[in-house]
């Protein structure tokens, strides 16, 4: 066998490994991530390119602590909740999941809605909106997991687009490292906002029960009984490391391409998705535009029924109705149903007068202001040896997860005491 065939099995086994952890960090660039990111960088500047970095390791560090929950109890975070947790416990996560799931939902369908008016003018954007909303739907009742689940990792590439964008436009490298590598943070509510913004979009709390899930789906399709081992947990980590990673890569690309190419064009503004896209057109050419217009299409297939998936799988386990995207319609109806519900109120916050934009900055800093209550409570599951064994968190697990309950929490904190004039 020569070497470049041992580099072809190489990649095709590493791309065989990657799964939830790919997908998961993919759908943490959606519409909403892309809206935050992009106002972050017209706003601002390169002022918050130095996020991405720290954003990372506390991203993987929790993604992981989910991953492992779902590999060593065989449920979903709600499903331990109910399992070892009062009640109350699991309402309040529930009551902090709920709105801000349905209004992420709402404004992607809103965004990719958007942006295929702006491609094709000649079509209503709620035409568009109507039609994503139904073609997702068909497509998660209809399809098995496993072709789900190939089809979002597959549309992940989708994100490759936005490492592109950057590089038609001219960049001042120095910069860009400078900005990187030193923190810079104004003490004010728009910088404060944007950042809670940034963390709430990146950490998303969707993403958490997305995760747990999506690992048990991954170990029934690959085994009967769940065996946890170090070859498992390895595995585990690649996949979420590469997530992450990549996810961070694509917020750290956008709010480049929007700090330099917007934040320099005198555009500090954006109103709308649309916009954002339209925006690039004049500065940064034609290309910069489209890939940027479709990436949003893009991401929003991906991410839509992540989110909805998300909260049936919340919502399943909480009263203990049969659930799983492996299931067949009339095998878990009131699973698919509750993905039919959220795609339709999301489809309805269309019509209540919010724009596209307000939505999906309002729904990341909602999970930023939730964030910490849910990360309190998987620190709390993930050091629990009678829920996880020996599979408890190590102490670089524990000093991530701590440091992202602190940054989280005292940057609501702060946004609170400035919404209410008391800095």
């Amino acid at each position: 066998m020569n070497k470049r065939t041992q580099r072809k099995n190489k990649l095709y086994r590493f791309w065989k490994v990657l799964g939830p952890g790919l997908i998961t960090g993919a759908s943490d660039d959606d519409p909403s991530g892309i809206a935050t990111y992009s106002q972050a960088g017209a706003a601002f500047g390169l002022s918050t390119l130095w996020t991405a970095l720290i954003a990372f390791p506390l991203m993987a560090a929790l993604q992981q602590m989910c991953a492992k929950i779902g590999l060593v109890t065989g449920h979903g975070l709600t499903g331990a909740l109910k399992e070892h947790y009062s009640r109350p416990v699991l309402y309040v996560m529930l009551l902090f999941s709920f709105p801000a799931i349905v209004m992420n939902i709402g404004a992607d369908i809103a965004a990719m809605g958007a942006v295929g008016n702006l491609l094709f003018p000649a079509i209503e954007t709620t035409y568009f909106s109507v039609f994503f909303t139904i073609l997702l739907l068909v497509l998660i009742v209809y399809l098995p997991y496993q072709k789900i689940a190939s089809i979002l990792k597959y549309l992940c590439l989708v994100l490759l687009v936005y490492l592109i964008v950057p590089f038609l436009y001219p960049q001042d490298w120095l910069a860009v490292l400078k900005a990187t590598f030193i923190p810079s943070i104004k003490f004010d509510k728009e910088f404060i906002s944007i950042l809670v913004g940034i963390l709430g979009t990146t950490i998303s709390p969707y993403l958490f029960f997305w995760q747990a899930s999506m690992e048990v789906e991954e170990m029934k399709h690959k085994s009967k009984h769940l065996v946890v081992n170090k070859k498992v947990i390895h595995e585990m980590e690649q996949d979420v490391d590469f997530g992450m990673s990549f996810s961070g890569l694509v917020m750290f690309f956008i709010i480049l391409t929007t700090g330099t190419v917007l934040f320099k064009g005198g555009i500090h503004q954006i109103d709308t998705v649309e916009q954002a896209a339209l925006a690039l057109k004049p500065l940064a050419g034609n290309a910069a535009y489209l890939l940027f217009a479709i990436g949003v299409i893009g991401t929003g297939l991906l991410a839509i029924p992540v989110l909805s998936g998300c909260l049936s799988y919340i919502i399943t386990e909480t009263f203990g109705w049969e659930q799983g995207l492996d299931k067949k319609f009339h095998e878990a109806k009131a699973f698919y149903l509750v993905i039919a519900v959220s795609l339709l109120l999301g489809l309805s916050l269309n019509y209540i007068g919010i724009s596209p934009i307000q939505a999906l900055i309002y729904s990341a800093i909602f999970y930023g202001m939730t964030a910490p209550v849910l990360i309190a409570i998987i620190l709390h599951i993930a050091n629990n040896k009678a829920i996880m064994g020996k599979h408890t968190n190590t102490t670089t697990a524990n000093v991530l997860g701590f440091a992202a309950l602190t940054i989280m929490t005292v940057s609501a904190v702060v946004l609170l005491l400035f919404q209410f004039g008391v800095l």
